[in-house]
């Protein structure tokens, strides 16, 4: 449901670094969800007064120099990042801000290049296996979802104790649906959580995925679900 001008949408900050390019497409798809979106450049220390929650958007920070999201990491608004996501708030990362949040260690594993060596850009299958997150709610019983990938270095990698823990703690959020893996990743991990469930990393795109002309609106039960939460955590108490 969309904000009313007598019930503003909870503040989303959307991370702009050099070389993002669905900084825009995120802060479209969830303005149409009724968030009231920030977009805030790399190069601040702060995030905005009553931020509710943090998108890290798709792209290729720094140029993909050095590994896909270690620049990014140090990232002067990245600190305040870190600390907000410490402190209980919502951090939603897709595919290059997915691997920046593994390089900033606030999620688990590490993103490698695809098996195939190649870019990889098409719609894959989905599965999610926990709906009682914040960001994947509005899922339900819509447990198979159609969303777009577009990486070159999308394959989750985690050692075999690290996995076991992960899928005994349910942090393994989103599976690539059997036979739909595109990048060769470990146990098909398409997106993890960290152990308290307030930071999120997935490589499909949700923004690209919200409007019937794209083929696929699955993409609104990940970011819907994201301001749901939002919206609940700007009207808690303090």
């Amino acid at each position: 449901m969309s904000a009313t001008a007598t019930e503003p949408g909870p503040r989303v900050v959307v991370v702009a670094f050099p070389g993002s390019n669905d900084d825009r497409d995120a802060e479209l798809a969830l303005r149409g969800l009724g968030a009231d979106v920030y977009r805030v450049w790399h190069a601040e220390n702060e995030l905005p007064p009553g931020t509710a929650a943090v998108v890290l958007p798709g792209g290729f920070s720094y140029g993909d120099y050095l590994r896909c999201g270690a620049i990014a990491r140090f990232s002067p608004v990245m600190g305040s990042v870190v600390r907000f996501a410490l402190d209980g708030g919502l951090v939603l990362g897709i595919c290059n801000g997915f691997q920046i949040l593994t390089e900033a260690r606030l999620l688990p594993g590490a993103l490698r290049p695809n098996a195939s060596l190649s870019f990889v850009c098409r719609d894959v299958g989905l599965h999610v296996t926990e709906v009682t997150g914040p960001f994947t709610s509005r899922c339900g019983e819509r447990k198979r979802l159609t969303m777009p990938v577009k990486h070159g270095d999308g394959c989750w990698f985690a050692d075999p104790e690290t996995v076991d823990e992960l899928e005994a703690s349910g942090q393994i959020v989103l599976r690539y649906a059997p036979g739909e893996n595109p990048n060769g990743a470990v146990a098909d991990v398409a997106g993890v959580r960290n152990p308290l469930g307030n930071v999120f990393g997935l490589m499909p795109h949700p923004e690209h995925a919200v409007d019937p002309l794209l083929g696929s609106t699955d993409g609104e039960l990940i970011l819907g679900s994201l301001v749901d939460a939002a919206r609940m955590s700007s009207a808690a108490p303090v």
